[in-house]
């Protein structure tokens, strides 16, 4: 079983494309929910939690898949 509800893929995508793709799929879920952003991108790991804090959702993390990350938020 994943770790997350719904899941987002920004492979191959440069910044601000990540932040801009998770906000837009957060906007449709629940509070609550965990949403899961794969991205290759070095820079969504600096950006990503910036948007959590700024938009009010919870950053919880990152997982290593390969050359892919996973970042995890909470939808606030």
């Amino acid at each position: 079983m994943a770790d997350w509800d719904d899941m987002v893929d920004c492979e191959g995508l440069l910044c601000p494309l990540p932040v801009l793709r998770a906000r837009k799929r957060l906007l449709s879920l629940a509070p609550g929910t965990v949403l899961c952003v794969r991205a290759t991108d070095a820079m969504a790991e600096i950006d990503l939690p910036h948007f959590c804090a700024e938009a009010g959702h919870a950053y919880l993390g990152t997982q290593a898949e390969g050359n892919v990350t996973l970042h995890l938020i909470r939808r606030g």
